[in-house]
């Protein structure tokens, strides 16, 4: 029987849906149904996913439909120890948008998951928690120098650092996201999945994007 990991993904106002949904599509084949549904190869992991936000209010994306969260920081930050966290970006990511509440959750949360997951902007979320001092990562290129102490990677589709793996801007998220199915499942269910939703992963180092904002 596969083991059950549970899954935070934080949300927040003005979040970009693509950061969280893309990743989902691929990361959300591990739910059981979708496992059946699809004659996925039997994988070592499901993933049960919680979805976080300040309150249990409708939560509006950029653009896209609003999404009902589960459950809200305060409520889940001496809960249950979650295995995986995804950290999505977007205008509420911003310094002056995100909330006490988010970032005591990430500091509580963070140090005892197998995995965290940022995409876009959601790495300079973790930035501000202090989680990422010292190490390696990567974020939109427009946030690139923010003033953290962190080692930000300008070329990289996707960087991981130990436990912590942070995309670059909005789509490198999906790119991410297959190359994290393939080592927490393998190859022939990462594969399997991909395939279902036809998504080309890219490496991490084939970030054309890099070039094009003048940073190498």
């Amino acid at each position: 029987m596969p083991t059950i990991l549970k899954l935070a993904v934080c949300i927040f106002p003005d979040v970009v849906t693509l950061d969280y949904q893309g990743p989902m599509e691929l990361i959300g084949f591990l739910s059981k149904e979708a496992i059946a549904q699809n004659q996925i190869p039997t994988p070592a992991y499901e993933v049960d996913a919680t979805y976080l936000a300040y309150t249990k209010d409708p939560v509006k994306s950029v653009s896209g439909p609003c999404v009902l969260p589960d459950m809200t920081y305060d409520d889940a930050i001496n809960g249950e120890q979650f295995d995986l966290i995804l950290v999505p970006g977007g205008p509420g990511s911003r310094p002056d948008r995100v909330k006490p509440p988010l970032l005591h959750f990430l500091k509580k949360q963070v140090p005892g998951t197998k995995y965290t997951l940022t995409v876009c902007t959601g790495s300079t979320v973790l930035a501000q928690a202090g989680l990422l001092d010292g190490k390696r990562a990567t974020t939109n290129k427009s946030e690139l120098s923010n003033g953290r102490p962190v080692d930000w990677v300008a070329k990289a589709r996707w960087v991981v650092d130990g436990k912590i793996w942070t995309s670059s801007g909005v789509t490198a998220g999906i790119d991410m996201a297959g190359a994290f199915l393939e080592h927490l499942v393998g190859a022939e269910v990462a594969l399997a999945i991909r395939g279902v939703v036809e998504a080309s992963a890219k490496t991490a180092d084939d970030d054309e994007w890099a070039a094009f904002y003048g940073l190498v």
